[in-house]
């Protein structure tokens, strides 16, 4: 059986990103995307949705992974926000029994283009500030000119890339010596939510699919 994977996103970028990874391990896993992006609260949003939507719920058994695809800010240091999100992802863990269900959290700093310059260069630039984001917008644009938030066609261009952002990303968690862990662990996702330095986890979910790929 396919591992069913459900996915829950900020931002139109991570849609177009999502929508490539569906189509590219479609014979390893069955990857599912919210219909639309959270308005407010991913977290919230999510326990709503498995809470009162007969959709999720009635699959919540059959569900193996759920992944947060976000940016972690400036703005969601604080250790009250780092509790709800918590207890969110413990609830969904809970939904299914024996295995639990494994929640991933698929965070970059700042903002998704980070992320996309993985696929191209090892770098660690600044993310928080509104400036640091649309210099990271405009780095992303001198490889892929055609790059916008939310388009297909050029985020179609980046993600093939993946297994650099995989190498990228992995040793830029390395580097950070202050991290309680490198495994993927509440108290290390803690800890980056609650530091913001410049980081990315989505590779583990890379990994975790390629790693399908190399069991058939």
């Amino acid at each position: 059986m396919k591992p069913l994977i459900y996915v829950f996103y900020e931002g139109e970028s991570e849609q177009q990103y999502i929508d490539y990874l569906k189509s590219c391990f479609s014979d390893v896993a069955v990857i599912k995307r919210c219909s639309k992006r959270a308005s407010t609260n991913l977290f919230a949003d999510t326990k709503s949705r498995f809470e009162k939507d007969k959709k999720y719920r009635d699959v919540a058994e059959a569900t193996d992974e759920i992944w947060f695809f976000f940016d972690v800010e400036s703005k969601d240091r604080a250790d009250e926000i780092w509790s709800e999100r918590l207890k969110t992802i413990n609830y969904l863990r809970k939904l299914r029994k024996k295995p639990n269900i494994r929640v991933r959290l698929l965070m970059t700093s700042g903002c998704v283009e980070y992320w996309f310059m993985l696929h191209f260069k090892d770098c660690a630039p600044p993310t928080q500030t509104d400036a640091d984001k649309k210099k990271l917008v405009e780095d992303v644009k001198k490889i892929i000119p055609t790059y916008k938030k939310g388009d297909k066609d050029s985020i179609w261009k980046i993600a093939p890339n993946y297994p650099t952002a995989i190498k990228y990303a992995q040793k830029r968690l390395q580097s950070i010596k202050e991290i309680p862990c490198i495994e993927d662990t509440d108290e290390r996702n803690h800890w980056l939510c609650k530091n913001c330095l410049t980081f990315s986890t989505v590779f583990e979910a890379l990994d975790f699919l390629e790693s399908l790929n190399s069991m058939v």
